[in-house]
C-alpha cells in the first residue's frame, strides 16, 4: 500500500486534536515518526509505516498531518516544545532591563538546542529538509516563526510580553539566523565552536541596545 492511499484532499486543513484521545493519538504519530526518522532517514520513512508504528489507521495519519514533509516538520516544532518544557523556568526579564543578559541567555538556548538535536543526525537532516520543503510549497496551517514555541520562549526571556514589531522582528531575525547556523552545523559547513560563536555574535547584535 503507497503513500498516496488516504492522503488527504489537496488544500484541506489538517485537523485540530480535540479530546484527550485525540491529542495522545497526534503525540503517538510524532514519537512514531520521530523514531523511524532517527533510525532510518526521512527518505525511508514511509507514512504506512510510521501509522503502523504509532498504531493507527493511515486515513487517521494523513488526518493530521498531510504530507511527510508536514509531518516532520510537526516533529521538529514537537522536539522543540518537549525540550523548552524541560528547560524554561517562565522567568521574564524586565522590559528595557538586562538585555545583554538576556541576550547570553537566548544565545544560549539556541546553541544548546541545537545540540540536542544534533544528538540524533538522521532525524535532524529529515526534519531540516522537510522545513525546506514545508516553506517551498504551499502547506496549511503555516505560522509567522515568532508565534512558535521557540519564537515565545525568546520574547519572554527579553521580557516582552507585549511585543513590538521592533520586538518582534529582532526575534523573527535570530530565529532565521539560528536555522542557518543549525543547518550549517549539520552538514558540517561550520564547525560546534564557529555556530556557538556566530550565534553569540548574532543574539548581541540584534538584542541588545
Amino acid at each position: 500500500m503507497g503513500d498516496d492511499v488516504a492522503r488527504p484532499a489537496e488544500g484541506r486543513q489538517p485537523a485540530a486534536p480535540v479530546s484527550r484521545g485525540q491529542v495522545a493519538r497526534r503525540v503517538r504519530i510524532l514519537r512514531a515518526a520521530s523514531e523511524l526518522g532517527a533510525r532510518e532517514g526521512l527518505a525511508s520513512v514511509q507514512m504506512h509505516d510510521v501509522a503502523k508504528e504509532a498504531g493507527v489507521a493511515i486515513a487517521t495519519l494523513y488526518r493530521y498531518f498531510p504530507s511527510k514533509p508536514y509531518l516532520f516538520t510537526a516533529v521538529l516544532e514537537w522536539h522543540i516544545e518537549q525540550y523548552l518544557g524541560g528547560h524554561d523556568d517562565g522567568r521574564t526579564h524586565p522590559a528595557g532591563a538586562g538585555r545583554a543578559d538576556a541576550a547570553a541567555e537566548v544565545a544560549d538556548l539556541l546553541i544548546t538546542l541545537s545540540l540536542k538535536l544534533l544528538d540524533s543526525p538522521l532525524l535532524a537532516s529529515a526534519v531540516a529538509l522537510s522545513s525546506f520543503t514545508e516553506y517551498t510549497t504551499a502547506v496549511p496551517a503555516r505560522i509567522d516563526i515568532v508565534d512558535s514555541a521557540l519564537g515565545r520562549a525568546i520574547l519572554r526571556l527579553l521580557g516582552a510580553d507585549q511585543a513590538s514589531e521592533t520586538d518582534r522582528g529582532r526575534a523573527r531575525l535570530l530565529l532565521y539566523g539560528w536555522w542557518g547556523l543549525f543547518v550549517a552545523m549539520l552538514t558540517e559547513e561550520i564547525s560546534t565552536a564557529e555556530a556557538e560563536t556566530n550565534m553569540r555574535l548574532a543574539a548581541r547584535l540584534l538584542l541588545t541596545p
